[in-house]
């Protein structure tokens, strides 16, 4: 029964995927004018988030607390076995990975608007 539905579902996709709708160029020009709307304001988003981070950053002393983290990292990790650096380390490059294969999937799906 499951067998059969697929079935017909892949034949039903497979037609109307080679289907193409005339519409002068219409959608085209819409995708090609949409990007370039919302643009200006994710630069200028992009660029206020900054502004308040760096400002942050100064006012309450960031390199500061910064340093005194990294320090206490570093104490910390002297101080444990190796196995839980491991398992540290091993979370830190799962987690960079993760981001990493997002962020790809992400700029294909910028470059390819299709694969959305």
């Amino acid at each position: 029964m499951t067998e059969d539905n697929e079935q017909l579902l892949k034949q039903f996709f497979s037609e109307t995927a080679q289907q193409t709708i005339a519409d002068d160029g219409f959608t085209e020009r819409v995708m090609q004018r949409l990007p370039l709307r919302a643009n200006w304001f994710v630069r200028l988003w992009d660029g206020l988030c900054l502004l308040v981070a760096a400002i942050l950053f100064i006012v309450y002393d960031g390199w500061q607390l910064l340093a005194d983290h990294v320090v206490g990292l570093f104490y910390s990790l002297i101080a444990t076995s190796p196995t839980q650096i491991f398992l540290t380390v091993a979370a830190l490059v799962f987690g960079l990975l993760f981001v990493g294969v997002g962020e790809l999937l992400y700029a294909e799906s910028v470059r390819r608007p299709w694969l959305r």
